[in-house]
Order: C-alpha cells, then structure tokens, then sequence
C-alpha cells in the first residue's frame, strides 16, 4: 500500500486506491498552507486514507468559500499532510508532495484547477484540466 509522511516522518499515513480526483488550488487558504502560489490535492473516500504512525494536530477555520476547513498537520515539523472541507463530505484531500513514492507526482497530475480566479498572472494554466473559478 502507498505511504506519505511529513518532513521529520513522524506522522505517517497510507493510502488504497486511485484519487477520486486530482487538483491543483489557488485559493487564499492554500497559498498560505502551501507557501507558495497553489496546492496540490488528491481527493479521496476517508476510508481509504489511514494514519499509520503519530497523531497530527488539527486547525480549523472559515475558508473563503464560507464553509468550514480543517487541516492535520505534523505537531513537530509544521508539515501539512491532509485536509477537510465541508464541501467534500466523507473525503480527505491528501496533498501530493507528502508521498513517499518520489514518482508519485508523476501520477498526480491535476484534472481540475481550483480557484484560477486567484491563480497568479505570470502562471499559466493546464491545458488538459478543467478550469474552475472556485470549487
């Protein structure tokens, strides 16, 4: 089965199956988690996404979309490893950069990009993937 982990490795989870879907978002929120112009997320059934090892801590907060975000997060080095939101019930949105398979990246690429209305000029969008002004 697949794993992910933080920075420091240890908050580490597993993953089962393929991503109901795969977006890269431009949102306030993400920018901020992610420190720079967008994150990049796996949605998945929360059955499917396990903690394997450690307890993350949580955050919770309004999104810009109105409805309530939580994050879990690694309580040692800070590393943002997945998130919930109020519009994707039942899911968990893993970010892609926490996989351990350096080529899982490689199977990541988006379907959709989220929030374009916030996507910096300078970046341009993909080609192949819907183009959503938020969610």
């Amino acid at each position: 089965m697949p794993t992910g982990s933080c920075l420091c490795h240890n908050l580490r989870y597993e993953y089962d199956g393929e991503p109901l879907a795969k977006a890269t978002c431009f949102c306030l929120s993400c920018r901020k988690l992610s420190g720079g112009t967008n994150s990049l997320n796996l949605l998945y059934p929360e059955d499917k996404v396990r903690v394997i090892a450690g307890s993350g801590k949580h955050y919770s907060q309004i999104h810009e979309s109105g409805m309530k975000l939580e994050i879990t997060f690694c309580g040692e080095c800070g590393c943002t490893i997945y998130k919930k939101h109020e519009s994707f019930p039942g899911r968990t949105i893993v970010l892609a950069g926490t996989a351990d398979d350096p080529e899982a990246l490689e199977k990541s690429r988006p379907d959709q990009e989220l929030f374009v209305k916030h996507r910096a000029s300078w970046l341009s969008g993909l080609d192949e993937a819907d183009q959503k002004p938020e969610f």
